[in-house]
């Protein structure tokens, strides 16, 4: 597994940038199965991410 945020795998080192109350809010940005970059499209209400080998993956939309 890599770190969704730096791409480094999540057992090297503390993460510290990563892992952060900001980094919460922010989408990821590497595959955590593969580390590859992936594409970011952020809107008002949400984000997705697509992976060129496993996929896209999206934000969980809030309603209400």
């Amino acid at each position: 597994m890599y770190c969704v945020h730096c791409g480094r795998p999540d057992a090297e080192g503390e993460h510290p940038g990563c892992r952060g109350p900001r980094a919460a809010l922010e989408p990821p940005r590497f595959c955590p199965d593969c580390a590859r970059r992936m594409v970011v499209q952020v809107t008002p209400v949400g984000w997705s991410a697509r992976c060129s080998r496993h996929g896209d993956t999206t934000s969980a939309a809030r309603t209400g």
